[in-house]
Formats: structure tokens, C-alpha cells, sequence
């Protein structure tokens, strides 16, 4: 793995940076408590940030509404609560994940699939593991190195630059290399040197890979790449999803196997095919599902802004 030498904390000396230490410094003492505590911890901060967020809870708001109309409106509202507990969470969880011994997150995470990740390595073939943005992310690309030291994430630059270091300090303990989101290039050629690369493509994208298909029955722009990489690379391609369990006992990582025709020539019909598996595993966890983001932004004209407030 890469060393942490490599994001060093020594330049970041001015106090412009003294709250980014605060915040490496609470993450660090959380590590050290019990699972139960830590959980306590990250549920008082999401109703913390339940009350705080207001822009993002009526993004979470709108995307619930839209994606389980089925729920009646006091079924919802329990469930955007339970999304901004989660949220709060994934705080404790990126202590877990950047902090804790590798051994006690073994324990912690119960993997289930593992053999096609291990057969598809042992036919020597790259693997492209197909995720999507769930609140316990940082948890779920921890043990990735137990399969293949040639192994990559994804990753977007962030515009602190001590918290971007962090996280890819955090990080590097799992992952030889973190390729920027931007840089296909080199995410293609990882994949053909063999790397397991975990891809997530779940979030808006308006690029010549894309289309307008359906995400829980609502048109979304959604990325389209991932057939075209597959297939240039030949790689073995794999969903790869991650949830807390409900009892907080520790986390499941689901490997699935490989999707029948994906990838294929039609790459539409396989966008399809990844998010109808992604849509079923939400539904086993659906306040564990990033839903603050703005999942119907940006489509063709004639679509209306569902995020847009009415007005007073």
C-alpha cells in the first residue's frame, strides 16, 4: 500500500488548518471507543444534523419522495430521520476505517461473494468493482486489499488540502493507488494492468456516456461508461455494495457475481441492468443510500427541477 509518507501533515502549519487538526484529532480519540459508543456518538450528531442542514434535508426530502412514493408521509419522515442518523455515522465510520487495526475491521465486516472477486483475480483477469455511494463508504473499500495488492478507488480532490490528505492517508491503507474521478485514462490502465478497481458511477454525469434512464422509476441522467471500460480493458465486472447491519453489530459487504451480458455492446441495457441491482440492495438498508445529493439534477429540457422550493 502506499505509504502515508506521502500525505503528510508537516506543511499544514497555519491556522487556517487548526480546525482540520481538531477534526483529525476527534477522529482519532473516537477510534478508541467501544462500536456501541461510537454509534452513540454518531447518532446524537445526525440529529444534530437534521436540525442544521436544512438545504440538504429538503434535497433527502424531494429524493424520497420521489423514489418511494409507495411510503405514506409519516413513513418518510422516519425514514429522512434515520438517512441523517446514518449520515452522522459515517463520521464515526471514517475513524473506524482510517484508524482502527485491520484486524478488528475484519470482525467487523461480514463478506459475502468474495469467491467471484477471488475468481475472477485467479483467472488474471482486472475486476471492476461497480458501487455506489452509501453513507458507510469509507468501511466498505477497507478490506479490498485482502484480495489483490493491485487494487484502486476512486477518488475526488477536495478543496481543503490538509482534508484531502487525510483522507487519502486514510485511505492508502487499503488501496495501492486513489485515481481522480476525472482521470479515466488512468483508470483504463490500471484495469489493464490487472488492478481491481472499485468504480462508483452512481452520481449525475452529463458526459457522451450517459443517458436518461430510470432510478426507482424516475428518469435520471445516468453514467453509461462502464460497458465501454469493461470491454477496452477485458475486465470482469461486479457490483460491489456495502450496509451497516441493523443491529450495528458490524457491517455486510456484498460481492455479486458477475451480471449475465454485462458488459455487452449495448451499454445502455447494461446501465440498466447495474442500477436495477443497485436499486435492490437500497432497498435492504434505504436510509444507508447518499440521498442528499441531487440524483435528478440536470436533465434535458422539459423536465422540471424537483428540487426547486415552491414559493411562500
Amino acid at each position: 500500500m502506499a505509504s502515508s509518507d506521502n500525505h503528510s501533515f508537516r506543511r499544514f502549519i497555519a491556522p487556517r488548518y487548526w480546525p482540520t487538526w481538531a477534526l483529525w484529532a476527534t477522529l482519532k480519540l473516537l477510534s478508541y471507543l467501544p462500536l456501541r459508543l461510537q454509534f452513540a456518538f454518531g447518532t446524537y450528531l445526525g440529529h444534530l444534523l437534521f436540525a442544521v442542514l436544512k438545504r440538504r434535508r429538503h434535497i433527502a426530502e424531494t429524493n424520497l419522495a420521489i423514489c418511494f412514493p409507495e411510503l405514506g408521509a409519516v413513513q418518510r419522515y422516519d425514514l429522512l430521520r434515520a438517512h441523517f442518523v446514518a449520515l452522522g455515522i459515517s463520521f464515526i465510520e471514517m475513524s473506524i476505517a482510517w484508524f482502527s487495526p485491520i484486524e478488528r475491521l475484519r470482525k467487523l465486516i461480514r463478506v459475502n461473494g468474495e469467491e467471484h472477486l477471488r475468481a475472477a483475480i485467479l483467472q488474471d483477469r482486472p475486476v471492476l468493482l461497480w458501487g455506489a455511494h452509501f453513507t458507510c463508504l469509507e468501511i466498505g473499500v477497507t478490506l479490498l486489499a485482502d484480495y489483490t495488492e493491485r487494487c484502486a478507488t476512486m477518488y475526488r480532490s477536495q478543496r481543503n488540502p490538509m482534508m484531502d490528505a487525510l483522507i487519502r492517508r486514510g485511505r492508502a491503507r487499503f488501496a495501492a493507488e486513489q485515481i481522480s474521478r476525472d482521470d479515466i485514462r488512468r483508470l483504463l490502465k490500471r484495469l489493464k494492468e490487472g488492478y481491481a478497481v472499485v468504480y462508483f458511477p452512481d452520481q449525475t454525469y452529463v458526459g457522451n456516456q450517459s443517458a436518461l434512464l430510470p432510478f426507482f422509476g424516475e428518469p435520471a441522467m445516468v453514467n453509461t461508461a462502464t460497458s465501454k471500460l469493461a470491454n477496452m480493458a477485458n475486465a470482469t465486472v461486479l457490483t460491489y455494495f456495502y450496509r451497516r447491519l441493523p443491529d450495528n453489530s458490524g457491517y455486510a459487504l456484498e460481492i455479486g457475481p458477475p451480471l449475465e451480458n454485462v458488459p455487452s455492446n449495448d451499454p445502455i441495457a447494461d446501465a440498466r441492468a447495474l442500477s436495477s441491482a443497485l436499486e435492490d440492495f437500497i432497498r435492504l438498508a434505504p436510509e444507508q443510500y447518499l440521498w442528499t445529493y441531487k440524483k435528478f439534477k440536470r436533465r434535458p429540457q422539459g423536465f422540471s427541477d424537483p428540487y426547486q422550493k415552491p414559493p411562500a
